[in-house]
């Protein structure tokens, strides 16, 4: 630890998960699941960059969090919310970003989209409504996320984070801005689930990936034209 660092931005994934096994290393176009998001969430601006894990994925997904400038930190593996807490006290940032690993096309821009929406309206809580799932993050004050890992005792707030604070808007300053038109496609899904969401995601990429983060731009047009064939 060292000073005070405004931002980190924090990628939580495990290679346990049980509909899909180590999804996050299986490949797209040459490289891992996990290093589209990290690529991608790399372009975002913020001061700390790491993967939140367990121990028994940390020493996997060290060879390739370094080279691409991503720390790991190993924290409890059920306990998610409790995972995050840890981060943000071990990095000492002032608001935390959360992306998840099973969305490979996670955007940049909308994160910082969303950070500057946060930190205008000095949310508690911000997320975007409208652009597909699987392409934005979550963005959280640290006082408010440590705040919630002290109180949270509902099983479904310690494993996804938030939602104690957004379940609270009494409590909390809640931020939901509707996304801009040319990013916003309500009712579709990029998110890495399960063996038909993989295939799915591969052929978004041979159609579209050309060696950089897919944007989301150029992602809802191609969404919204499959949306049109299909009638």
């Amino acid at each position: 630890m060292g000073s005070v660092k405004c931002t980190g931005i924090f990628l939580q994934v495990r290679l346990s998960s049980s509909r899909l096994p180590r999804k996050a290393l299986l490949p797209l176009k040459g490289i891992t699941v996990i290093e589209h998001a990290m690529l991608s969430l790399k372009q975002a601006h913020a001061d700390v960059y790491a993967l939140l894990t367990d121990h028994e994925s940390g020493a996997t997904l060290k060879g390739l969090a370094s080279p691409l400038g991503f720390e790991v930190f190993e924290g409890d593996p059920d306990d998610v919310l409790l995972r995050y807490a840890s981060a943000t006290e071990y990095y000492g940032v002032e608001r935390v970003i959360r992306a998840t690993g099973d969305n490979p096309l996670v955007s940049a821009i909308l994160v910082d989209e969303i950070v500057k929406l946060h930190e205008e309206c000095n949310a508690d809580y911000s997320g975007f409504l409208g652009p597909p799932l699987g392409t934005c993050v979550e963005v959280v004050k640290a006082s408010s996320l440590l705040c919630a890992n002290s109180e949270a005792q509902d099983p479904y707030e310690r494993e996804h984070v938030n939602p104690f604070l957004y379940r609270r808007p009494e409590r909390f300053v809640i931020n939901r801005p509707e996304a801009r038109d040319e990013v916003s496609f309500r009712d579709a899904r990029v998110t890495l689930d399960t063996p038909e969401d993989y295939k799915y995601i591969s052929r978004i990429y041979d159609d579209l990936y050309v060696g950089r983060p897919i944007e989301a731009e150029e992602l809802v047009c191609w969404l919204k034209e499959e949306a049109r064939k299909k009638g």
